[in-house]
């Protein structure tokens, strides 16, 4: 059982799949800094391209999205989209190589099929790639029987399916209905397109969800042959995601059930021989992701825990994210603003962070602590994190030896809340982050 303590997880954190997070994103790069630290790049970097659509708008989501419903804007967007990649295969060296290309959004099966056959068509002329692993977040709801060849011929092997619930009156709470044989059915025109990884998303801490309802999902993401599931406690926040108001909070679980529906998870996994990734995913033993997990080399990005080697990892598309050695570079959020700044040939840059020395060395411990569950970070930064770190330790959730930092068994749950005691940026806010856990 994992103790339950509750002051140790008072305080929300950062998801950390970046650091510095993008709480500290600010103004004041431009194009020509993004330029020059694009020229800089070799060896082999990863693509992830945004569709910032929905066919239909989820009251929970927190993403950057909206409505495919306006056929002229999905094609303005498109058009930019196109001018975006041709720009930024421009300024990469002529070594750089491609080896992984990650679709999401919103949803890539928002837009039609064959725009999306351009689109990967642009990207195959652009870049040079690297047989490269490719991977999709997919809406079970709006995918239809048309993808299966479009995925087969890209050669794509994973997907992501957000499934989050199965249980109906979670569905109606949240704004997401879609019936168990929806499910079935796009899961088996996955594997007949190819696809050999396959996750499951799932949420707990819905309103009106059980611990019953949980292990019911859990069950029949089982039954139904998942490869990878990761299971997020759902962030409830309405004054930054106004959609969220449309969420009755009084049925929301407290922290208390929160932990126990999280414990739930990762007892119900494990028990049936899956391998732990991190502090809330998981992966059959057959997985990429569970053999990367042996082999001590998982890392952690915007795409969460992941087998993706590089560091250098290039964000397409409105509001996306390029994490980058020296610097996290983030587009526009607003379509217009990016389809305009394109339309004059420059990178649509809009927020960003330098990353320093120490930066990276920290980006490391906290990566670490996360992936692996210990990290080493020397006397300095012990030093500094030691006035918040203490607290965990004298619970005994983790420890340190010879320097080593070492999150034992039962301290899974708190791992986050470790790893935010080496973020010097980070300040007490409940409106910024999500629960602990």
């Amino acid at each position: 059982m994992w103790p339950y303590i509750p002051h140790l997880l008072a305080t929300p954190v950062p998801r950390y799949t970046s650091f510095p997070t993008a709480a500290e994103f600010a103004e004041g790069l431009e194009p020509a800094d993004y330029q020059t630290e694009l020229a800089g790049l070799s060896g082999t970097v990863s693509l992830y391209v945004h569709i910032p659509f929905c066919d239909k708008i989820c009251w929970y989501c927190g993403c950057n999205t909206g409505a495919a419903n306006k056929k002229q804007r999905l094609a303005s967007y498109l058009d930019a989209l196109h001018r975006e990649i041709a720009l930024v295969s421009n300024y990469l060296p002529d070594g750089v190589r491609i080896g992984r290309i990650a679709f999401g959004g919103g949803s890539p099966n928002a837009i039609a099929p064959v725009d999306f056959v351009r689109l990967f068509d642009a990207i195959i002329l652009a870049f040079k790639l690297d047989n490269p692993v490719i991977s999709m977040e997919l809406d079970p709801r709006s995918l239809t029987e048309e993808w299966v060849p479009v995925l087969k011929s890209i050669g794509a092997s994973r997907a992501s399916l957000g499934v989050q619930t199965f249980s109906p009156h979670c569905q109606v709470a949240i704004g997401r209905v879609q019936p168990l044989c929806m499910i079935d059915r796009t899961t088996r025109w996955l594997r007949q397109a190819g696809i050999t990884s396959l996750n499951y998303d799932l949420m707990y801490g819905l309103p009106g969800q059980t611990a019953g309802d949980v292990q019911d999902s859990l069950t029949l993401a089982r039954d139904l042959g998942a490869d990878r599931l990761a299971v997020f406690g759902y962030a409830h926040v309405p004054h930054l995601i106004p959609r969220q108001r449309r969420i009755d909070d009084r049925g929301l679980p407290d922290v208390e059930q929160r932990f126990q529906m999280a414990e739930l998870a990762h007892r119900y996994c494990t028990d049936r021989g899956m391998r732990p990734i991190g502090f809330d995913h998981f992966a059959q033993a057959a997985d990429p992701l569970a053999i990367a997990a042996e082999n001590e080399q998982v890392r952690r990005n915007f795409q969460g825990f992941t087998d993706d080697p590089s560091d250098a990892v290039i964000g397409l598309g409105a509001s996306s994210i390029s994490s980058l050695p020296n610097m996290l570079v983030q587009n526009d959020k607003n379509s217009g603003r990016y389809r305009m700044q394109l339309s004059q040939g420059l990178l649509p840059v809009a927020l960003g962070v330098r990353r320093s020395a120490q930066d990276q060395q920290r980006a490391k411990v906290i990566e670490d602590v996360l992936c692996a569950g210990r990290a080493k970070p020397g006397l300095t930064l012990l030093e500094a994190a030691w006035p918040r770190l203490a607290p965990f330790i004298e619970a005994g959730v983790c420890d340190i030896a010879e320097e080593e930092l070492v999150i034992g068994p039962h301290g899974v749950p708190y791992a986050r809340g470790i790893a935010a005691t080496f973020d010097p940026y980070r300040q007490p806010s409940a409106r910024r982050f999500s629960s602990a856990v």
